[in-house]
């Protein structure tokens, strides 16, 4: 019977939300969570371990976090290690690529996940950690634990799969010999040439060697005179008037709001808060300007460091929010800021 250790989170290993994001990690022999899915879905292998660490504690003490889970890991023995799935969670799928990678270089056992491919982690391991394409949120949960344990037990029977494409997950840039069995119709000589007649042709067609499309964003450039710049704050960090009024979502946003903030030098508590679902947002709520840095920008205003801050800020919400969510905002968003004459933004985050 093969072993199998299994991290997750504080949410999914069952202790808190928010409120335990700063969990140290842990370990418990056994199944916690989504891991009964995992395991149920295992053939010939059993996960003998959960390791759960809180987003936060892992996202701020990375080094340390990866530490203390290797550490707990030294004496167990395992043939796999399974993160997540992590879905659309950003921090949580950043989480799960950095103990992944960590784990297979430290033990040299494969170590697999799963998430959404808007999420963060995918574009920063997806070329050191199979990451298997998932869903948005946990109601896919069963699709993404049936596409990543298909792949765990052919890797535990001593199977490398068919590549990327078909098993499920991101593209890793490495290309693998494999040996056809009609090898006539099979050359790369035949397979071009059957490319190119379907290009010809106007028919579909999937090239072996897929080149990724990368927007190129052209740099803005320099402010010439800062004595004149209109300088405007725009934030992803959800900072809005207590009673939200555009009612932009929590996660996954497809709302954008702009507040005045003429004649303020700070941003007040109880008066702006933070509906951002994906941190803890007991210092946002305390003191807004964390987020949107009204009483610096003043400071620096009523120091001639700039012309003068634009009497509104933009605000939304960033997590799991698409990318093409995020441009239908900014093009909404550009054309106001010119109209009003600003020459820079800042955008903060969180």
């Amino acid at each position: 019977m093969k072993k199998v250790i299994h991290y997750i989170n504080q949410f999914f290993g069952g202790i808190g939300g928010e409120d335990k994001a700063d969990q140290e990690p842990f370990i418990r022999e056994g199944v916690i969570g989504p891991g009964m899915a995992v395991q149920a879905a295992l053939k010939d292998a059993e996960i003998t371990h959960t390791v759960v660490c809180g987003d936060n504690y892992m996202g701020s003490n990375t080094e340390t976090a990866i530490s203390e889970i290797l550490e707990m890991l030294k004496d167990k023995e395992f043939d796999l290690f399974i993160a997540g799935p992590a879905f659309q969670a950003g921090r949580f799928g950043v989480a799960c690529g950095n103990i992944c990678k960590a784990v297979q270089k430290h033990f040299g056992v494969p170590a697999l996940t799963s998430m959404n491919e808007e999420n963060p982690g995918v574009e920063m391991f997806k070329q050191d950690v199979i990451i298997f394409r998932g869903g948005k949120g946990a109601v896919k949960m069963r699709q993404d634990v049936k596409v990543l344990t298909d792949y765990a037990n052919k890797l535990l029977a001593g199977d490398r799969g068919g590549g990327a494409l078909a098993e499920g997950y991101f593209p890793r840039g490495c290309r693998h010999e494999k040996f056809l069995e009609d090898v006539r119709e099979n050359t790369a000589a035949y397979r071009g040439v059957q490319m190119l007649i379907k290009k010809m042709n106007k028919q579909p067609y999937q090239s072996e060697l897929v080149i990724p499309a990368r927007e190129a964003i052209p740099i803005a450039p320099a402010i010439q005179d800062m004595s004149k710049a209109v300088i405007a704050m725009v934030t992803t960090g959800g900072i809005v008037p207590m009673d939200n009024p555009d009612r932009i979502q929590s996660a996954s946003a497809t709302r954008w709001g702009k507040y005045d903030i003429s004649g303020m030098d700070r941003l007040e508590s109880n008066v702006f808060k933070t509906i951002h679902a994906g941190f803890d947002p007991a210092a946002a709520n305390a003191d807004p300007n964390v987020i949107v840095p009204l009483d610096a920008m003043r400071a620096y205003e009523k120091a001639g460091r700039f012309g003068r801050l634009h009497n509104w800020f933009y605000s939304t919400v960033g997590t799991g929010t698409t990318e093409a969510e995020a441009r239908r905002m900014a093009q909404e968003i550009i054309p106001s800021l010119v109209k009003d004459g600003v020459t820079a933004i800042i955008l903060g985050s969180t």
